[in-house]
């Protein structure tokens, strides 16, 4: 009897198929003596939409809501419908006895193999591979410890709970707003909270008020010091106080009232989890989340240089120890030889910051794997992140790095005056970065001052120094930040909403469906976005109803608590919800409403983005009209203001128009003779060329002794 392997991807199954010896290739899967490769293409069955319940639902009303079906049903997607059907196939043959889970060691591939079972009727034994990267090592070690499949059943049944979840909640609440506003608007239990933070914070910047401020530094001849009240506040908001502090202290003689010295010890940081990693690589790369998950991949898939990404542990297991200086060894290359290199000539110090069991779930950190890696291959995305990787991990057997840090405190008569300065000792982890002390998170980024840094003079407790002259600086109080992606997955991963595998793709909805807008590194609120988290219900806004979610889910995966009554909380709150919008008084505005009128049926043209850059698009459902938001000018000039004349296009066909001035003029006198396909394509072609008029007449005849040429 053989055994069939499921994998996730054709990429994974093929190197399980080389490794295992299953080399005869065929469509849909390899085969060898023993075993049979195939893959699933990720999910090939998902729940079933709301028409396969009952036809009506295929048309939206807002009477039909909420659809909660007694029991969920499963259906095969249509777009990997060949792949399913290759897979039912092989799960029936006769001599296949036994199957493996192969897909991503994780709640979403647990998943979505498990439907693909559900929906085949698999009845034989099972078993799973659980690995944590691609190497050959790792995939023969993984097959010779195969776990029983019953071991991943809560697994199972804390995913398939999530995706009902998602499925009652937010197809119900999208339905609801979509129908009762009659406009595209989606919501769901992990995005809508999600918004909700971006608003909140949004809020906060609006309402700040900036005030003036000055600050007032001592020149004390070998330091400076800055004044500081008696709460450590050094802003001054009367700039009458800060002219008389300045006659009070200028040119008197003060005593150092206070030396304080400590030495800071400052272990290395934890090894990554995707979040630090998606965090790090958008503050120093710009990289979106979703970019660093998909570079990411690459590195685990197709160059088995790094672990599986999809992990929210920070630590290492003691069973990995062994390995850790082979996994030196192998990134002890280029850059980072002179790094690896020594450590790999002595014991490596391994502590509870590296190794700790009872801290690792699912999966460890993302490390490197043992796999030579030939940095050429790298294309520059992946090299970074790379980069990323590899000097954390390095950093992990490095000692702590340790400084003085000294804070003076100079009394001029009743007013204090400070300063703070840092002396290196051991630089320890540090040096791997070469050196570099500068904090990367400006989310929390305080007042200047309170930052500041200098190199400090051997001073004494009781010295008398003078104030040589007075330096006053003007300042504003800043409003909060935006969150910036690295920002916005932090509070994600504070407040419980969603998982390191999925956070990213949440960004990505919410920047898709055009209710956020990146703006540099910059998360804003649309228009679509301010008015969405008003419209949706109050509990569905904040992150605590999903963090508690996501703690049940958790729990269910550890067999701790039952899928039984979270769905039933989920159906009493998807009533809830829809029971909300069916009864809300609001109203929405399309905050996207362009100048441009749809040529077919006169509705105003929505400015949308897409990837080529805006476009205009109809709003009317069965109209379907869609163009280009870019300008097109025209040959003619405005005879006011001779400026070129904007060509657009109306219900009665093409015009120019001049913006500034407001003048219109027609464009389609023969327009009878020509359909608006040629039209446009006639303007294309003609309407920038100096000699030709814009007339459509002209553009003909031009046309016309063109052919003739």
């Amino acid at each position: 009897m053989k055994t069939l392997v499921l994998a996730e991807k054709p990429s994974v199954a093929r190197e399980i198929a080389r490794v295992m010896g299953a080399r005869d290739k065929h469509k849909s899967y390899m085969e060898g003596p023993k075993y049979i490769v195939t893959w699933a293409l990720g999910h090939l069955v998902g729940l079933a939409e709301p028409e396969d319940y009952d036809k009506k639902y295929a048309t939206w009303n807002l009477e039909d809501l909420p659809i909660l079906p007694e029991r969920t049903k499963l259906k095969v997607l249509k777009e990997t419908n060949h792949q399913y059907k290759a897979v039912q196939q092989l799960m029936k043959r006769q001599d296949v006895g036994e199957l493996v889970i192969a897909t991503d060691a994780a709640r979403e591939g647990e998943l979505l193999a498990r439907w693909i079972m559900q929906m085949a009727g698999w009845k034989k034994s099972f078993k799973r591979l659980w690995i944590s990267s691609q190497t050959d090592k790792a995939i023969k070690d993984g097959f010779a410890s195969l776990k029983p499949g019953s071991q991943f059943d809560r697994l199972y049944e804390s995913a398939r709970c999530r995706a009902e979840a998602d499925w009652m909640i937010g197809l119900n609440v999208t339905r609801a707003l979509t129908v009762r506003f009659n406009a595209q608007l989606s919501a769901g239990r992990v995005q809508t909270p999600t918004l909700g933070m971006i608003m909140d914070r949004e809020n906060e910047i609006n309402g700040f008020r900036s005030q003036e401020y000055e600050t007032l530094t001592a020149d004390l001849g070998d330091f400076q010091a800055v004044w500081r009240a008696a709460g450590g506040d050094s802003r001054i908001f009367n700039p009458q106080e800060t002219q008389e502090l300045k006659k009070r202290v200028d040119g008197r003689k003060g005593t150092i009232a206070q030396v304080k010295k400590s030495e800071k010890v400052e272990p290395h940081p934890l090894a990554y989890d995707l979040t630090e990693l998606q965090r790090d690589a958008n503050r120093k790369y710009g990289f979106s989340a979703k970019q660093t998950s998909n570079v990411l991949q690459r590195l685990y898939e197709q160059h088995k240089l790094v672990t599986y990404p999809r992990t929210d542990s920070r630590y290492l297991t003691a069973d990995m120890t062994a390995t850790l200086k082979e996994r030196l060894d192998s990134v002890a290359i280029g850059p980072y030889a002179s790094l690896a290199r020594p450590l790999l000539r002595k014991n490596l110090n391994i502590t509870k910051r590296i190794v700790d069991d009872s801290k690792v779930t699912d999966h460890h950190a993302i490390i490197p794997t043992e796999q030579t890696v030939l940095l050429n291959q790298l294309n520059p995305e992946e090299r970074k992140l790379y980069d990323l990787i590899v000097r954390r991990f390095i950093s992990l057997f490095y000692p702590a790095a340790k400084y003085d840090s000294v804070a003076i405190t100079v009394q001029v008569g009743n007013d204090s005056f400070h300063v703070k300065g840092t002396t290196v000792k051991e630089s320890g982890w540090r040096e791997v970065y070469g050196g570099d002390y500068s904090d990367d998170d400006d989310d929390h980024a305080d007042d200047a001052a309170d930052h500041e840094r200098a190199l400090l003079p051997d001073v004494q407790q009781g010295q008398s120094v003078t104030v040589q002259r007075c330096h006053i600086k003007s300042g504003r109080t800043m409003p909060p930040k935006r969150y910036t992606e690295a920002a916005l997955l932090s509070q994600m991963e504070k407040h419980g909403l969603g998982t390191p595998a999925t956070r990213a793709d949440i960004i990505e909805k919410l920047v898709s469906s055009d209710t956020i807008d990146r703006q540099g590194n910059s998360m804003h609120p649309t228009g679509k976005g301010k008015q969405l988290i008003e419209l949706a219900a109050p509990q569905l806004r904040t992150p605590d109803l999903t963090a508690r979610w996501e703690a049940e889910l958790e729990r269910i995966a550890r067999g701790q608590g039952q899928p039984g009554p979270f769905l039933d909380s989920i159906r009493s709150m998807a009533k809830e919800l829809v029971s909300t919008v069916k009864g809300s008084k609001a109203e929405y505005k399309p905050h996207n409403v362009s100048n441009s009128h749809c040529p077919d049926c006169n509705a105003r043209l929505l400015e949308k983005k897409g990837k080529r850059g805006k476009f205009l698009v109809c709003p009317t459902e069965d109209c379907g009209y869609r163009r280009s938001a870019e300008k097109r000018l025209s040959n003619r000039r405005c005879a006011q203001c001779h400026k070129k004349m904007e060509i657009k296009e109306g219900k009665a066909g093409l015009y120019v128009q001049c913006l500034p001035c407001g003048i219109t003029e027609t464009l389609d006198k023969d327009k009878q003779h020509v359909n608006k396909r040629d039209q446009q394509k006639l303007v294309k072609q003609y309407a920038k060329q100096e000699s030709i008029g814009s007339n459509l007449g002209d553009l003909l005849k031009a046309a016309m002794e063109k052919k003739g040429e």
